[in-house]
């Protein structure tokens, strides 16, 4: 599951990558035109990153795979396949207002979706609540998902307020998600309550 997710996101990474628009001359000067493609593809490389490692970590605390986890896994994947179709829609359209909503709604799914499977993955654990309690409340990820709805509408009146709020959640994933590094360097986490190790 891992190895699967890695390679759909370095594709969609690379997919992305070739639609950045090149600019019709030879000076930096006509780098301002490419302005709107080079915003799009940073933002969009950023959250495909956080997604990555944050990913990463959670795939790595999985004792054991279900179909329940490989459907939620695909779900989150289908999102983020949408990256690229979003960013080179609202960059070649100049940030337009419902380019925007729909950038929006992909990482507000994209976001809902990786809440999905941290869910399915917490109940795999059954009674063992030690990854539970690791996530806590997790907060942070409550507060982007409403941050990304908020976007939504908010891009009819105000869209560089939405494509701030994008901007600014990314900012606050950079840092990668100490509780998960923390609960697989606990001894919880490299033996299953069977007494076998963990797989993912």
């Amino acid at each position: 599951m891992e190895a699967f997710s890695d390679g759909v996101i370095a594709i969609l990474i690379t997919i992305m990558v070739l639609e950045l628009r090149q600019p019709h001359g030879a000076t930096f000067a006509d780098l301002r035109h490419t302005f709107p493609s080079l915003l799009a593809y940073v933002l969009s490389f950023v959250n495909l990153g956080i997604y990555w490692t944050n990913h990463h970590h959670l795939v790595k605390t999985v004792r054991r795979v279900s179909g329940a986890m490989l459907w939620a896994n695909l779900n989150l994947l289908f999102w983020l396949s949408l990256f690229p179709f979003a960013t080179a829609w609202m960059s070649e359209n100049g940030f337009a207002t419902n380019t925007v909503a729909s950038y929006g709604v992909v990482l507000a799914l994209a976001a809902l979706a990786f809440t999905i499977l941290k869910t399915v993955i917490v109940r795999s654990y059954g009674t063992d609540l030690s990854l539970q309690r690791a996530l806590g409340r997790d907060l942070k990820s409550k507060l982007s998902l409403l941050g990304y709805v908020v976007s939504i509408p908010m891009a009819f009146a105000f869209r560089w307020v939405s494509i701030g709020i994008f901007i600014a959640v990314a900012l606050t994933w950079l840092v990668p998600d100490r509780r998960l590094q923390g609960f697989l360097e606990s001894p919880s986490a490299q033996v299953s309550s069977d007494g076998n190790e963990s797989e993912s």
